[in-house]
């Protein structure tokens, strides 16, 4: 930091045991983002008469104080509560910095006790977060730091090396001491390059491999009986189960060869410690919450949980106990003008939840999220948002796709810029995210924004006067019963020392043993075991074992379309998150040449009479985008990839969503981003 008190350099906590002082290329360049020109620094209110939709940019807008937005946001949802009921109302946000209190805190005591609809926040990763509970009972996973003792690594959709930078390390210094690599991707991403084996599979077909190698694993005894016995829940009826999927059955569903379904099935079940790191790419199509459950249970087959450096990991973020329900308070719903929780809306129907007329949204406050980029179905979603009948808040630091669509436009602060505490998804440590420097502009963290607007509603409740500090004690339960995680950990202690580990995940310094989560039970199921058989989901009408099914929007659906003969995977861009850091110069540099293009396979442009870098049209029922195809083979035959990027941005004035639709994953309610059809034709063509 400069005497003037500005930034001038990011830096990793070389004592990190994970990230151990390194940071990945799109956090390296935060600075740029703190400071970029365009960073917006003061409330906004949309002009008399300038119309929703991108264009004007900031000409759209005029400038207006904190008290002025404050008194206008506060009277419009007022007046539209009255009108229209609470559940007129609707928040809609995700991850944003990924702070704990950021994330859902004093948010959402508002909107509780506003009585507005809840937001079901299925974006990312319910779908796989549910299948993991449905086998295990908690989300826990293979420690990152122990992926080093690994003789064997299957990256399962998990583009280690571009999103997962921090388990790299880890992952090349077991392959120094012997380990494989194998990855298992529709696409050659930047692990899949780097990999020592790389199967590339049609997408959405997980679930048929994962089976597949059960049905070698168990043919060939390849399991570990004692730990099956002890430990899990309905093996003789998976083992009855799996007889159908033959290798010959895989490849005809998977495109993976029958010779290569056996091979990887003797590999794995030959090799200990066995490690599946699996992301959340795997879990985001028709089919994704069997896929998830089926790859999770490989490690319980064979008894891989028993061994340091092997199991599987998904995330860690089941580790972390905080006291939600002091940070939410849910009980406020009780005290809303509804007398009860308000209605469920998924956030990936936002197109539909826009469009309907019998319970309208009238109102919609957008924060840490940024749907007219990210949201499936866009065309549909942009309908919505373009509404005049709509009011729509936007709590943001730049003039996103969603920001076009505003009528009152609040700065955020970035995480250098407030105080909060963090979990993980991707370690066990505990982290005390302190404010840096002071905010930008006028910026200011959600916390207060929600605090400020409370005030202004009427609410009357002690919690909406909590400053940060007193909820980062309630998160972490001082004052009462703290779980064994979280013994002893407060805030007086991160301030010490900001970065401490979950207890009771620690090696065992007496007995000299790893902590392993899964080595033996009780687990936190129904039935205390590992559930391949779940009777839960069978109650819920779901298949109590892991099946099967093409995706119907797939090549091997069975209401596929023949009009669109190509799978489209709308990729997530290396260098940006999500849609974060995509305006940003940097950024982009990093991104050039697939930017604004799609990949496709040297034969199907063939077949289509397109050359390398022509300007293409690629399209299905929910709209069209125009792209500059890149020959590659890194995607398989049948396939095509382009990268998500902000609308305003993107040659079309759209992006991938628009191609995307609101279907929705067999588990969780989360999105089908990658059962998508499409053609693809040259632009100059009629």
């Amino acid at each position: 930091m400069d005497e003037a008190g500005k930034a001038t350099r990011v830096q990793g906590d070389p004592a990190h045991p994970v990230t151990r002082g390194f940071l990945c290329g799109k956090v390296a360049k935060y600075l740029d983002r703190v400071y970029a020109p365009d960073r917006l620094l003061y409330p906004m209110r949309r002009r008399k008469g300038a119309p929703k939709g991108p264009g004007r940019e900031f000409a759209a807008f005029e400038r207006i104080s904190w008290d002025e937005a404050l008194e206008e946001i506060a009277a419009r949802l007022k007046t539209v509560s009255a009108e229209f009921g609470p559940e007129s109302i609707l928040p809609y946000s995700y991850a944003g910095s990924i702070g704990l209190l950021t994330y859902g805190s004093m948010d959402r005591r508002f909107f509780h006790r506003l009585g507005a609809s809840q937001l079901d926040r299925t974006i990312c990763s319910t779908t796989g977060g549910e299948a993991y509970l449905s086998v295990y009972g908690q989300k826990l996973g293979t420690d990152t730091e122990d992926f080093r003792h690994a003789r064997l690594i299957v990256a399962w959709g998990a583009n280690i090396h571009g999103n997962n930078i921090h388990l790299w390390p880890f992952v090349e210094e077991a392959r120094r001491n012997g380990a494989k690599l194998v990855v298992i991707d529709p696409y050659e991403t930047r692990t899949a390059a780097l990999a020592d084996w790389h199967i590339s599979i049609r997408p959405g077909t997980d679930a048929a491999l994962a089976l597949g190698m059960m049905h070698v694993l168990v043919r060939d005894g390849l399991l570990d009986e004692a730990y099956i016995r002890e430990n899990t829940h309905g093996f003789e009826r998976l083992a009855a189960h799996v007889k159908q999927y033959e290798p010959e059955v895989v490849e005809a569903a998977t495109g993976v060869a029958a010779a290569d379904v056996e091979r990887l099935a003797r590999m794995y079940g030959e090799t200990q410690p066995a490690a599946i790191r699996m992301n959340y790419g795997v879990q985001r199509s028709e089919n994704g919450g069997a896929a998830a459950r089926a790859i999770l249970m490989l490690p319980a087959l064979t008894g891989a949980w028993k061994y340091r450096g092997g199991g599987a990991q998904l995330s860690t973020s089941g580790g972390f106990p905080w006291d939600k329900a002091a940070l939410e308070r849910p009980d406020l719903m009780a005290s809303s003008p509804l007398g009860r929780p308000g209605r469920v809306v998924n956030m990936v129907l936002l197109g539909q939840a826009l469009a309907d007329r019998e319970k309208p949204v009238m109102a919609m406050f957008v924060y840490n999220s940024n749907p007219a980029a990210v949201a499936p179905d866009q065309a549909a979603v942009l309908r919505g948002l373009a509404r005049e009948d709509l009011f729509t808040v936007v709590h943001e630091q730049f003039l996103t796709d969603t920001v076009d669509y505003a009528d009152i436009v609040l700065p955020a602060t970035t995480f250098l810029e407030q105080r909060d505490i963090q979990g993980a998804y991707g370690h066990y440590y505990v982290q005390l995210s302190n404010q840096a420097i002071e905010p930008v502009g006028e910026s200011r963290p959600n916390t207060w924004v929600f605090a400020e607007l409370a005030q202004r509603m009427g609410f009357e409740e002690p919690c909406f006067r909590d400053s940060v500090d007193e909820m980062i004690r309630q998160a972490l339960h001082e004052g009462g019963k703290q779980p064994k995680q979280l013994r002893g950990i407060t805030l007086e202690l991160l301030e010490e020392h900001p970065m401490q580990r979950l207890r009771g995940t620690e090696d065992s310094e007496e007995t000299g043993r790893a902590w392993l989560p899964f080595a033996q039970g009780p687990f936190a199921t129904p039935s205390g075991k590992i559930e391949f058989y779940s009777e839960t989901l069978e109650a819920q009408g779901l298949d109590a074992m892991p099946a099967f099914y093409p995706p119907k929007e797939s090549r091997g659906g069975v209401d596929k379309d023949s009009r669109y003969p190509l799978e489209f995977l709308g990729r997530k861009a290396d260098n940006y998150m999500n849609s974060t850091f995509a305006n940003l110069p940097g950024h982009q540099k990093l991104e050039t040449g697939f930017n604004g293009v799609l990949e496709m396979h040297p034969e199907d442009a063939e077949a289509r009479g397109i050359a390398d870098g022509a300007l293409v049209t690629v399209w299905n029922d929910r709209g069209e985008l125009q792209l500059m195809a890149k020959l590659s083979r890194r995607v398989g035959r049948g396939v095509v990839a382009g990268r998500l990027h902000w609308n305003k941005l993107s040659h079309s004035g759209r992006n991938v969503n628009l191609l995307t639709g609101q279907h929705l994953a067999d588990m969780g309610g989360g999105p089908a981003f990658y059962s998508v059809l499409v053609e693809v034709r040259s632009a100059d063509s009629l």
